[in-house]
C-alpha cells in the first residue's frame, strides 16, 4: 500500500491528515506513507516530527481584490498541477487523500486525472473552497457534519459521513481518572477555558473578568485558564495585580484558580473539566462532543469563510452548546452563560447529553473502510 497524504495551512487540515497516516500505517503492515506540503507551512515541520518524509508544492490562494499576488497564484495554479504529477509520477501511489489547505488542490486533483484513487476528507459543518472545487474530481468525499451535504454540488454516492479523527488519547481519558492525577475533589466544579494555542485577546478578557468576578469568589470552583503563548506575558501582569502567585515560568495561580500560557495535558484537563469556553474550531468541537462537555464557545472571526460560527450553529440548533460571537463577548456575558450550566446542573446535563449526539468514535475505522473500499477497486 502506497499513500500521498495532504493538508495543510492550519493545525485542522494537518492533525486529521496526520492521524489517518498513522492509522493506515498501523493497519498496513507494508504502508509507504509520504506527505506533501508547502516549503514554508507549519506542514512541513509537524509532518517531518511524526516521521513522514515530505514533498514541497508552491501554492497559495486567491484574494477577492484583484491584486499582485493573484497574478502569482495564477502560475502557481499552474505549476503546482506540473509538481504535482511528477511526485505521483514518481512516488506512485495507490490512493491519494487530501484534509484540505490549498495545497491539496493540486496533488488530488492531478492523481484523479491521472487515475488515481482519491479521498477528502472535510473537516468542517460547511465545506471550504479546496472540497467545494475537488467535489467533481474525488472518488469519495468524506465529511464530519452530517449537514454538509447540502453544500456539495456533486453525486450524493460520493458523500461518506465519518466525523472528525479524535485522539485516541483523547477518546480514553477518563473524568474520574484525571480529577484524581490532578488533585481535584469530585464534588468541585470544573471550568476550562482557553482561547487557541497563540491566544486570543478578547477571549482573555473576558476570561479574567470571568475568574476576578466569579470563580475566584465560589469556593465550589477549581477553574483553568490558558492564556496561549502570544497572551500570557500581558495577562500575567494583570493576575499578579489579583495576588496570583506564580509557581512556575508559565504558571500562576490563586484560591482553586490556574492560569497557565499552555495546556500541554489537554486529554486530562478537558476530560476533567464540567464547563468549557473555547474556540469553534472544527477538531476541539469533535473533542468536546466525544467526551461530552457543556460548553461556552467563542467562534473566532479571523477565519477563512467564517468557519467556527457555522461549525458552532449547527450544535446550538441542536441545543448542545451555548454560543457567544466576539462581537458581543463581554466579562458579564461569559459569566451569565458559565454561571447558568455551574448552578443549573439539569441543564448542564441536558447540554451534556444534547452534544454528545454529534459525538463519532470510529472515525478513523470508518476512513479505513473508506480506503479499503477504493483501493480494492484498484484496476
Amino acid at each position: 500500500m502506497r499513500v500521498l497524504v495532504s493538508g495543510g495551512g492550519t493545525a485542522g487540515h494537518i492533525n486529521p491528515a496526520l492521524s489517518i497516516a498513522d492509522k493506515i500505517k498501523s493497519v498496513y503492515n507494508d504502508a509507504v506513507i509520504e506527505y506533501v506540503g508547502t516549503p514554508k507551512g507549519m506542514e512541513n515541520a509537524l509532518a517531518k516530527e511524526a516521521g513522514y518524509k515530505i514533498h514541497h508544492i508552491e501554492v497559495r490562494g486567491f484574494k477577492r481584490k484583484l491584486t499582485f499576488s493573484n497574478v502569482d497564484a495564477a502560475v502557481k495554479a499552474v505549476t503546482s498541477v506540473i509538481k504535482a504529477k511528477k511526485i505521483i509520477r514518481e512516488f506512485k501511489p495507490d490512493i491519494v487523500i487530501g484534509t484540505g489547505g490549498y495545497v491539496s488542490w493540486p496533488l488530488v486533483k492531478a492523481a484523479s486525472k491521472m487515475k488515481i484513487k482519491t479521498a477528502i476528507h472535510e473537516q468542517n459543518a460547511v465545506p471550504g473552497v479546496t472540497t467545494k472545487m475537488l467535489s467533481k474530481y474525488v472518488d469519495k468525499i468524506m465529511i464530519s457534519f452530517e449537514s454538509s451535504r447540502a453544500f456539495l454540488n456533486c453525486d450524493e454516492s460520493k458523500i461518506i459521513f465519518v466525523g472528525n479523527p479524535v485522539s485516541e488519547k483523547m477518546l480514553k481519558a477518563d473524568k474520574k481518572m484525571s480529577r484524581e492525577k490532578l488533585g481535584i475533589s469530585p464534588d468541585k466544579t470544573v471550568i476550562l477555558s482557553a482561547g487557541g494555542s497563540l491566544g486570543a485577546k478578547m477571549v482573555n478578557a473576558a476570561a479574567y473578568e470571568l475568574i476576578k468576578n466569579y470563580s475566584l469568589k465560589n469556593e465550589n470552583i477549581i477553574h483553568f485558564h490558558a492564556t496561549g503563548r502570544g497572551g500570557y506575558d500581558e495577562q500575567a501582569k494583570l493576575y499578579k495585580e489579583l495576588g496570583f502567585a506564580e509557581v512556575s515560568e508559565d504558571t500562576l495561580t490563586k484560591d482553586g484558580v490556574t492560569v497557565k500560557k499552555y495546556i500541554y495535558n489537554m486529554d486530562e484537563m478537558l476530560s476533567a473539566a464540567d464547563i468549557v469556553v473555547c474556540r469553534a474550531g472544527a477538531m476541539t468541537l469533535s473533542e468536546i462532543a466525544c467526551l461530552g462537555k457543556a460548553a461556552v464557545i467563542i467562534p473566532s472571526p479571523n477565519v477563512t469563510n467564517n468557519h467556527q460560527f457555522k461549525n458552532t450553529k449547527v450544535l446550538v440548533d441542536g441545543e448542545a452548546a451555548v454560543c457567544i460571537e466576539e462581537k458581543d463577548l463581554t466579562g458579564e456575558k461569559l459569566i451569565q452563560e458559565v454561571s447558568k450550566y455551574a448552578d443549573d446542573k439539569e441543564y448542564r446535563a441536558k447540554t451534556e447529553e444534547n452534544i454528545k449526539k454529534f459525538a463519532v468514535y470510529d472515525t478513523l475505522e470508518r476512513i479505513i473502510g473508506v480506503v479499503k473500499e477504493l483501493t480494492a477497486k484498484k484496476g
